[in-house]
């Protein structure tokens, strides 16, 4: 089968049409990565009479226990189905084993450090070879904090970063059992035994997560920990981030809250910023850590918000009002 790239293996796993949008979906092969059976599932959403005419490409990233579906219900709703009708170019990749993507060999051992040393670069090199141009990032929870860890690791560079949004992310909220050495230990001793945490036993979503990413963040919280792995500070990384920049928060998310998710915008270098605090006190609704990009209230209030961001990300944005916007019918 011939590749879809000139870059390394791509394979068109369907193209279809769904309702008035467009739905091609691609499995990237790079072999980049330490573990060479990694195998990264892409969906790129447009209008579907309209296959010619593609804006502004933007690159998606769900979070934990999540999938393309955070962004794009099968009814064809979400924030990704409202900004392809907006004219933008729709990608939507799915980290490891979640999704289309298929669960690798050392799936188990999967990292935010791998995700963003090996996979995110790929997604933007692929992404700016069929588009021409760099892309708009959009993260919510662990795919801002990959996005994160790119950015402040350098693995992802300014030509391949046209902007960075980052919805409920944080990596400051501490932790303070994890201080004690003790703890630390005992809690890597016993996930250990685990080869994945269950979303769905779990309550939290549709998709596994492997134990790695546990182990990771435990170690970013330990008594010495820091968001980097042994190579590189990432956080410290971050001073040197030098692309546009919006940080979104919200006043009821108790998973990542608005002071942990200021204090990594603050953190974040960029000339050109700005924070959003999604509660009644802007103008908005009292969002959550899901629900400030999944539900009707979002859709009137918070989809608008982005569409403005990607169309002119220096344009402050809390100038006007919260929209006011009716949202479309049948929202999942």
């Amino acid at each position: 089968m011939q590749s879809s790239s000139s870059l390394f293996p791509v394979a068109l796993l369907s193209a279809e049409r769904r309702g008035d949008l467009s739905e091609d979906v691609y499995r990237i092969k790079a072999g980049n990565s330490p573990d060479r059976t990694v195998e990264l599932a892409v969906t790129r959403l447009g209008m579907a009479d309209q296959a010619q005419v593609r804006g502004a490409p933007v690159i998606l990233l769900h979070g934990s226990f999540s999938n393309r579906r955070f962004w794009y219900s099968p009814k064809g709703v979400g924030l990704g189905a409202y900004l392809a009708r907006a004219g933008f170019d729709v990608w939507i990749p799915e980290m490891r084993g979640h999704g289309l993507s298929p669960r690798n060999h050392a799936y188990r051992h999967n990292r935010v450090a791998d995700y963003a040393q090996y996979d995110l670069p790929v997604i933007a090199a692929f992404v700016t070879e069929q588009c021409g141009r760099a892309a708009h990032w959009i993260g919510h929870s662990l795919g801002g904090t990959t996005l994160a860890a790119a950015l402040g690791g350098q693995y992802l560079g300014t030509e391949q970063v046209a902007s960075a949004a980052f919805f409920g992310t944080q990596v400051s909220r501490t932790y303070w059992p994890l201080k004690f050495p003790p703890v630390e230990w005992g809690g890597r001793l016993l996930l250990k035994r685990f080869a994945q945490l269950s979303g769905s036993r779990l309550k939290r979503g549709p998709e596994d997560e492997p134990i790695g990413l546990a182990l990771e963040s435990m170690r970013w919280f330990g008594l010495f920990g820091r968001f980097g792995d042994k190579e590189r500070d990432w956080w410290a990384g971050l001073a040197e981030v030098d692309v546009p920049v919006l940080a979104v928060a919200a006043a009821n998310d108790h998973q990542d809250p608005v002071w942990a998710c200021r204090k990594l915008f603050e953190q974040l270098g960029s000339e050109h910023k700005q924070f959003v605090r999604l509660g009644s006190d802007t103008g908005f609704d009292n969002f959550g850590h899901v629900d400030m990009l999944v539900s009707k209230p979002a859709q009137a209030q918070v989809w608008p918000l982005v569409e403005r961001w990607l169309h002119n990300p220096l344009m402050p944005l809390l100038e006007e009002a919260a929209p006011s916007v009716s949202p479309q019918p049948g929202y999942r």
